[in-house]
């Protein structure tokens, strides 16, 4: 497949697979180009320089009726220049603000199973990962290499009207910040050793049950339990209804979205005794209905209600050292919320339409305030018109809500439209062509988008597109 846009971007990718008896494999590789691209022409790239290639080969061996094996290799090379458009285009610039982002990230991917009979299966199943960063701002960099692992060996034995699936699973987790100063370099490093059990009880035609226990053992936090639960009760083929809840957890570390903003500059280390984990619980609940209105015409609408709850969140706090230090002030975050999805389908067309409602507060010290960058409500609209799998036409409409701020303050709503198209001409050769947000809605036309100078920009929240209206098409081959 080959895409090029009108922002100057250039997407190549090709996938392959084939079998020889019992060994088979696949290769899926791309490159992706991004141009400096500055729409607003405010000075600063919303879509930065950068080369991307991606390479994932895999290997599977066939070995018996019952045995299967696959091996991988996952490596994603990226360099990535945004800022200053002139500095980022090669052009002489004085004391020029920009961010140059360099990342290597390898994973290999393991995979075997053993089927006993019919009824019960054995799988092992391992990765490793290999990532390399580096961030360069005009006057700080900050770079350091992580190793992460994840191991799991199951077995799943099942009957006609039960399914089992007992196991055990290792993460670990290593990262190494490299700076000189040991005392406010960013290094951590946790396992955790899990066990668990799965049951899908099939009672009857009509009633299911799915039942999960997990005991995670963390190196720095201690043991939890975690159960889950869900309950499937379908009276008749078009109607079903589906209740479901369970706990979980998230290991605090450095790499959060507010510290990612700061370039992880004058960020403290977390001390893994003076936090804890951030646990969540949460619960949903959803109807789905499917009925025939019409001859050839056919429709089916799922509500769905969801509830989760955070405890203890992480905190990234400006101290008065002038440092940011992570802290746990206590408090929670809720999100209480309903999604409704309406599909219809009337000969060539389909019109899927959606609406969710997302009400996130957030309760620390006392106070109580709407969390950031959150639209309440979000509406998603897609029309396709499909001609006997030879042309592809859709129209496309999402709408924002106003989100509150981190300053405070309410950003704007904004309705993002796009069409897409795709024609086959044969069997193995295909067109595509799409206007994406046609309407050109920028955050930079709602308003400024940083304060101070040029060389020493302060980026305010982005909580709309900043790329605006682009158009992009390309051919597919089926060689």
């Amino acid at each position: 497949m080959a895409n090029g846009t009108s922002a100057l971007g250039l997407d190549l990718s090709g996938f392959y697979s084939q079998k020889f008896d019992k060994v088979g494999t696949t290769v899926f590789a791309s490159y992706n180009l991004g141009s400096p691209y500055d729409p607003a022409d405010i000075g600063f790239t919303a879509i930065p320089e950068f080369d991307r290639f991606t390479l994932n080969p895999k290997l599977f061996w066939y070995a018996g009726e019952r045995t299967e094996m696959m091996l991988g290799l996952n490596a994603v090379l990226e360099d990535r220049l945004g800022g200053n458009i002139d500095y980022v285009k090669g052009e002489t610039v004085d004391n020029p603000y920009f961010e140059a982002n360099e990342t290597e990230r390898i994973s290999t991917q393991f995979g075997i199973k053993h089927g006993f009979g019919d009824r019960s299966q054995l799988e092992f199943k391992n990765s490793f990962s290999f990532f390399d960063r580096n961030i360069q701002i005009p006057d700080y960099t900050f770079s350091g290499y992580q190793r992460s692992s994840f191991s799991e060996l199951n077995y799943s034995p099942s009957s006609d009207v039960m399914e089992w699936v007992f196991g055990m699973n290792l993460w670990t987790e290593y990262f190494d910040h490299a700076q000189e100063n040991d005392i406010s370099a960013l290094d951590y490093s946790y396992q955790i050793f899990g066990v668990f059990a799965q049951n899908m009880w099939t009672m009857d035609e009509t009633l299911s049950l799915e039942t999960g226990l997990r005991a995670d053992f963390h190196s720095d936090h201690g043991a939890m339990v975690l159960p889950r639960l869900s309950v499937l009760y379908e009276p008749n083929s078009a109607l079903t209804f589906r209740l479901g809840g369970g706990l979980g957890y998230k290991t605090p570390t450095v790499f959060t979205e507010e510290a990612e903003r700061l370039q992880f500059r004058s960020v403290l280390p977390i001390n893994a005794a003076n936090v804890d984990l951030e646990r969540s619980i949460g619960g949903n609940f959803d109807i789905n209905y499917k009925w025939v209105p019409l001859p050839g015409m056919t429709m089916s609408i799922n509500t769905l209600f969801f509830y989760t709850k955070i405890s203890d969140p992480l905190m990234l706090e400006l101290n008065e050292g002038g440092s940011y230090e992570f802290q746990q002030p206590g408090g929670y975050i809720d999100t209480r919320g309903a999604e409704i999805n309406l599909k219809i389908k009337y000969g060539d067309f389909k019109l899927f339409t959606g609406y969710t409602h997302a009400n996130v507060i957030q309760h620390v010290g006392g106070t109580t305030t709407d969390f950031p960058l959150v639209a309440k409500h979000r509406l998603n609209n897609v029309l396709m018109f499909e001609k006997e799998e030879n042309l592809w036409v859709g129209l496309e409409a999402y709408y924002y809500s106003p989100q509150e701020l981190g300053s405070g303050g309410t950003g704007q709503s904004y309705w993002i439209l796009g069409l897409m198209s795709e024609k086959k001409l044969g069997e193995k050769f295909s067109v595509f062509l799409n206007f994406e947000n046609f309407l050109d809605a920028r955050q930079t036309r709602f308003g400024p988008i940083y304060t101070g100078n040029i060389g020493n920009p302060q980026f305010l929240d982005i909580y709309a597109p900043v790329d605006g209206f682009v158009i992009n098409g390309g051919f597919k081959v089926r060689l």
